[in-house]
């Protein structure tokens, strides 16, 4: 055998801890082929378990074909084979964000069936390169700019990426010396993608006035982790300084911090979600959450990618995934309501808060109804001497933007507004020394 990466394979046996897990992402392609062979190499000295875990992407011909010489291979090493097949993509406008979302949904899934303790994937120096670039056009952050390291964690385990000082032609030389199988996806040549267009034109360009160019773009890529860390250490710091006894972020403390500590904390809310979803960090993103957060607004937000929500309500700070439906409701109150926040019940006896409320059923149209905020849903509040609109009286007891058309309201039968639990009783309440037959109460969760 031709020893080609002595340098990776003592890293290797320096990371990776005796009778381990590790789980090796592997296509089929020269960079993973590569990377198996390395990893088996190692796998007597250090007693690992190996886990091979390959993605048939089901959009060429050759596919299966690639699946069963990943396999083949994996299993004349000894080693244990996972294949998940791609039935259905879900963004065919951004296939390869999508199938990367698919792909590591799958290892995830690995890691916790084999309780793994590392992932190794094929990225190289090329790679690198790539990332660096494509973020840089796109607009990126500090930490965008790094492109990625050789070791970071995943999942609560370790993440490594041994060839990081290696290039795609270090990689098929080491493969064709070493007699090892692999296949070339030909949609690599193809310059429809953005990715290939730098990988098959700009690079060999940068590499005609540098050869080892690739470890030029890794010096810089660990020059600029250095200060990410320094300013992620501020950052941390400054979070526990400016969230509320719930551990919400308040956004005029926010707004009080440098820009940098502020865009890092930005970046650590996103980079939560995106081996989940795909969240972009492109300069535009981070101008349009900073002008979210500084608007005079009591209330505001932007849309984002995936069905997510940025912004603030009143003086906190929102970042979540929102479901694209509103529960309807539509409930005779007949017998108590059995709500998602809170129930709606029956009592014998009440209070002045507006927790409870006493109706006299001489006064309104039976049955009552729990239902959802209409469009022009007004209530004649109690001791006010007027009307006043539902979606104003939401806006003053400061309820989430998102939560008023699904918050439940009080009606009588000909769907006048009679009590908005917790927040508004109307005229038609009643005070001890009145006449009520009706008491009801709502009890938290």
């Amino acid at each position: 055998m031709v020893i080609f990466m002595t340098n990776e394979r003592n890293r290797l046996v320096e990371l990776i801890k005796n009778n381990s897990k590790v789980i090796v992402s592997c296509s089929g392609g020269p960079d993973s082929m590569a990377l198996l062979s390395l990893v088996n190499s190692i796998k007597d000295e250090k007693n690992i378990e190996v886990i091979v875990a390959h993605v048939n992407h089901k959009v060429r011909e050759e596919s299966d074909e690639e699946a069963l010489m990943v396999e083949k291979y994996a299993r004349d090493n000894g080693d244990i084979f996972e294949l998940f097949e791609i039935k259905k993509y879900h963004e065919k406008a951004n296939f390869h964000e999508d199938a990367r979302k698919i792909r590591y949904a799958f290892l995830k899934t690995i890691k916790d069936k084999y309780n793994a303790d590392y992932l190794l994937t094929a990225h190289h120096g090329d790679d690198l390169i790539e990332t660096i670039l494509m973020r840089i056009t796109r607009g990126s952050n500090l930490k965008g700019y790094i492109g990625f390291k050789e070791v970071s964690s995943w999942e609560g385990i370790t993440l490594i990426r041994p060839l990081i000082k290696k290039t795609k032609s270090d990689l098929e030389k080491y493969d064709q010396d070493n007699n090892i199988p692999y296949r070339i996806d030909k949609t690599n040549a193809s310059l429809d993608y953005t990715r290939n267009r730098y990988r098959n034109v700009i690079i060999p360009l940068l590499k005609s006035e540098e050869e080892n160019i690739h470890l030029k773009y890794l010096k810089l890529s660990r020059e600029l982790n250095k200060y990410f860390e320094f300013v992620s250490n501020q950052a941390e710091n400054a979070m526990n300084e400016i969230k509320d006894e719930n551990g919400t972020i308040v956004v005029s403390k926010f707004n009080q911090l440098d820009s940098l500590i502020k865009e890092n904390i930005l970046s650590k809310l996103i980079v939560d979600y995106q081996l989940i979803d795909y969240l972009p960090l492109t300069d535009s993103l981070f101008d349009d959450m900073f002008k979210v957060l500084e608007s005079k607004k009591d209330n505001a937000c932007i849309n984002l990618p995936n069905g997510y929500i940025f912004g603030k309500e009143y003086d906190k700070l929102i970042f979540k995934k929102i479901e694209s439906y509103v529960d309807s409701i539509d409930y005779t109150l007949e017998k108590d309501y059995i709500g998602t926040d809170f129930d709606i019940c029956f009592s014998k006896t009440y209070d002045k808060s507006n927790d409870s409320i006493a109706l006299n059923s001489d006064d309104i149209v039976l049955p009552l109804k729990v239902r959802n905020r209409h469009d022009g849903d007004y209530m004649e509040v109690l001791n006010l001497g007027g009307k006043k609109k539902v979606s104003d009286i939401f806006i003053e007891a400061k309820i989430p933007k998102e939560k008023r058309n699904s918050y439940p309201i009080v009606t009588d039968a000909n769907n006048i507004v009679l009590w908005i639990p917790k927040i508004k009783k109307s005229k038609f309440a009643k005070a001890n020394n009145e006449k009520y037959d009706i008491i009801l109460c709502c009890k938290e969760k």
